[in-house]
């Protein structure tokens, strides 16, 4: 499936789910409101730190970032974990990057 479809399908179930009043319990937003870290992956090898602050600060504060790197030779291994300062940052990041290639 096309990514951006896959995001559009993501927003249009979001949409009907507060059309609907789906009780906020049974959202992801809810199992992980205590948190303001992501997983990103599938990134390409040669992303930075500051290049991956530059995507995502648009939506929050960024107060730690974790980009795995392989221990011998130092390189990237497409995946990095992210923390906002607000979690609310967090819920705008991961609504409009899940599924973006």
């Amino acid at each position: 499936m096309n990514p951006l479809t896959k995001v559009k399908l993501i927003n249009e179930l979001n949409e009907r789910e507060v059309q609907l009043g789906v009780a906020d319990k049974v959202s992801w937003h809810s199992e992980y409101k205590d948190s303001a870290w992501i997983f990103l992956g599938g990134l390409p090898y040669e992303l930075t730190e500051g290049d991956i602050i530059c995507v995502f600060s648009q939506y929050g504060e960024i107060v730690n970032i974790n980009l795995v790197r392989d221990k011998k030779t130092g390189k990237s291994k497409g995946f990095c974990f992210l923390c906002y300062e607000d979690q609310r940052s967090t819920i705008l990041a991961v609504d409009n990057f899940n599924g973006i290639k």
